[in-house]
């Protein structure tokens, strides 16, 4: 399925001639640097084709003649275009017996692909290798920049390269076609008959992936063989097939690609079977940009998905195929940390349901509305860096964003986990905690409502401890106001496990800090509100609360100071003080 929907989407790319998509027997590559030569061969300058990213030198990505598969004695040069080591005869590895046998081999290539080719671009690099000396490199100013990467090439006084020349493509094409595999067979992608490419292309872009690309598909031991079939022959896909979609996975891998965020250790990838204007907006839901929120196009369908509508510009795009793949690097291979399909408005949907399901009351105006996946990770990881996650868990929370089930439950036990070690709740913390509770009370069909801002009325009794934690330290800080610890730094952990060995002590350091202060009947008049409801419900403090009531304290906490700063903030507090002085 993953492999039929990516050779889909190449096809859709090589029908738009605007897609800039490498074509069969091409691929694209990054070029650091070209060398420049006049038509005798002579060398001119190395040209520097590395662009500015992010105050850092990449190289140019160009569409170049495909690579040819490593042969078994390791010397596959590439047509007209490679590294150091087959172009110049030198590299930085210190074998220089074996960068010569590469250098041969380079020259070998461009004889067996030009052999009959009169084009003034191939005479010039002809020339060029007939009398290059490769110590001569050594002597470049960028030498130690270009040691070991690809290089191209290009005449003096012409735009463009040589192997972009059409007699030169032309030549290349032909030879091509006559490296197919000779063993044929049913390809299990197309269904059609054809030879089978026993290596498939590489994989680039991949996090923490091999440098040099990694397979997707790959039988590389002894183990592996089955009835007599050894390499790709245990998994038939044609050369065709196989070229379109490593072709188009490496489009949507490129470094530049709008189509691509990083989740955990999942670098993941998202397209539409049609172009559509969703194909470009939801990597910036999931994205790492902090800016994302600000895109107004996303905002505003992010709203409309929010409260359950189809944006009316989605519409005409509703039931088009939407495909997500999280890819993870394996050694030498890469494995497929999440595949999932659906539909533009089914997909839509469980955004909109996903971020319905986080809303909270804010803390402060700079915290997101729609607070992306990376910043959810980091409310769960250890010194809230997001490398402390385990990708099994970031993989987890992705799945049950695209599917609409219950958040992993070790999700929920890493936020309190990290709330009780660092008696820190934030913005983030809280948002995911109520959208734990509420999946999971939806997928046990309980009619347990959780409350976006403080609910004054709930007589949940973890909850109201919660609340009256958050009072509790709000008057001790009135009554402390320099105090080198408050009680959420000595008491929040064991209070929200074990209230009925923390509470009574807290009530009565209240009294103290209430009769320290001017307006102390205000607090009091919290407190006891907050315990009658404890009373109702239960008839006392509990000796222990479960994981989710732990996460109902958190949140009873946080609304009440989020109620507590806004009472602060428009004046309410000091209107009750002067009313109660009165």
């Amino acid at each position: 399925m993953i492999l039929q929907s990516l050779n889909a989407y190449y096809e859709r790319l090589a029908a738009d001639a605007t897609s800039g998509i490498a074509l069969r027997g091409f691929s694209r590559q990054p070029v650091p640097f070209a060398l420049e030569i006049d038509t005798h061969g002579t060398f001119s300058q190395v040209l520097d084709l590395r662009q500015e990213d992010a105050k850092k030198k990449v190289p140019r990505q160009l569409i170049l003649p495909e690579p040819l598969k490593t042969s078994g004695s390791g010397f596959a040069a590439n047509f007209i275009w490679d590294n150091t080591g087959y172009v110049l005869g030198i590299d930085a590895k210190g074998n220089p017996k074996r960068a010569a046998k590469s250098f041969l081999a380079f020259r070998n290539r461009l004889e067996e692909v030009c052999a009959d080719l009169e084009d003034e671009g191939v005479a010039a690099v002809r020339a060029f290798l007939g009398h290059w000396e490769p110590e001569t490199a050594l002597n470049w100013p960028d030498w130690k920049d270009m040691a070991g990467r690809n290089l191209v090439f290009c005449l003096r006084g012409e735009r463009g390269f040589i192997h972009d020349r059409p007699a030169v493509r032309e030549a290349w094409l032909d030879y091509y076609e006559t490296t197919t595999s000779a063993i044929r067979g049913q390809c299990l992608v197309t269904g059609k008959t054809g030879p089978i490419d026993p290596t498939h292309p590489k994989i680039q872009g991949v996090k923490d992936a091999q440098g040099t690309g990694a397979a997707l598909v790959s039988f590389n031991a002894n183990a592996f063989t089955s009835y007599g079939k050894d390499q790709n022959y245990n998994a038939p896909v044609s050369e065709e097939a196989a070229f379109n979609y490593t072709t188009a996975l490496n489009e949507l891998l490129r470094r530049d690609s709008r189509q691509k965020v990083q989740i955990g250790d999942a670098t993941t990838v998202f397209w539409t079977e049609r172009k559509t204007k969703s194909e470009s907006l939801l990597p910036f839901i999931f994205s790492q940009n902090e800016d994302q929120g600000d895109l107004a196009d996303l905002r505003r369908f992010l709203e409309a998905a929010r409260d359950g509508k189809m944006p009316d510009e989605l519409k005409n795009e509703a039931t088009s195929r939407t495909y997500v793949l999280g890819l993870s690097p394996n050694a030498g291979r890469i494995s497929v940390r999440f595949w999932h399909v659906d539909t533009v408005e089914g997909m839509w949907h469980k955004i909109g349901q996903h971020f319905a399901d986080l809303k909270i009351v804010k803390r402060y105006e700079n915290d997101p509305d729609y607070p992306p996946q990376w910043l959810l990770l980091k409310a769960a990881a250890k010194l809230e860096d997001i490398d402390n996650i385990s990708p099994l868990l970031s993989g987890a929370l992705m799945r049950s964003i695209l599917t609409g089930a219950a958040y992993p439950a070790a999700l929920l036990s890493a936020v309190v986990g990290r709330i009780r070690a660092e008696q820190k709740i934030t913005y983030a913390r809280a948002a995911l905690i109520k959208a734990c509770l509420v999946r999971n009370f939806r997928q046990r069909g309980q009619n347990q409502e959780v409350s976006v801002s403080l609910d004054e009325h709930s007589l949940n009794v973890a909850y109201r401890l919660g609340r009256l934690f958050a009072v509790l330290e709000k008057l001790q800080q009135e009554a402390i106001p320099n105090a080198n610890s408050t009680i959420s730094d000595r008491y929040f952990g064991s209070a929200s496990a074990t209230p009925r060995a923390v509470f009574p002590v807290l009530l009565r350091l209240a009294q103290h800090h209430a009769a320290k202060i001017k307006y102390g009947y205000t607090h009091r008049q919290r407190i006891s509100d907050i315990l009658e409801g404890i009373e109702i419900a239960r008839g006392g403090f509990p000796a222990h609360l479960s994981l989710e009531d732990q996460g109902l304290f958190a949140l009873g906490y946080f609304h009440q100071r989020a109620q507590l700063w806004t009472s602060q903030k428009t004046g309410t507090e000091t209107h009750l003080n002067a009313a109660e002085e009165n």
